[in-house]
């Protein structure tokens, strides 16, 4: 259980990964370079599971989804409202399942990097908050 401050740090914590994560998505030069750096990691370390040259369509879908995220990331920051954060979870295991599915078939294991994160900060979010009140009862 969280009180309202962590719960309130690890929300706002959470919208910063995302934008530090995802901003490389957001622009057709920036996933170029990403999925480059990404491609050599993969190699370096030998990991399991393929990592495709990007086409005109993945580049797209990229910078759709890291456009998206970045703005819904500065809108959590900018509004502040703890009830995103619990709609963020629910994203965080849709994005799960879909690098789930990508590993299952075939995926490189470099998506696990972003696996973990993804699936711990949406049980985080995820947690009951213990109001102030219930915290000290005496206070109320």
């Amino acid at each position: 259980m969280l009180t309202e401050t962590q719960f309130r740090k690890l929300y706002r914590a959470s919208a910063w990964y995302d934008i530090f994560v995802t901003s490389a998505f957001a622009t057709p030069w920036t996933i170029a370079i990403l999925f480059s750096t990404l491609s050599q990691i993969s190699i370096y370390f030998g990991l399991p599971g393929r990592l495709i040259e990007p086409d005109i369509y993945h580049i797209f879908f990229g910078n759709l989804m890291g456009s998206l995220v970045v703005v819904w990331s500065v809108a959590r920051l900018k509004l502040d409202m703890p009830i995103l954060a619990r709609f963020d979870s629910v994203g965080r295991f849709f994005f799960s399942s879909w690098m789930i599915y990508a590993l299952m078939n075939g995926a490189s294991y470099i998506l696990f990097v972003l696996l973990v994160p993804e699936i711990l900060l949406g049980i985080a979010q995820s947690l009951p908050v213990t109001r102030l009140a219930e915290q000290h009862p005496a206070s109320a």
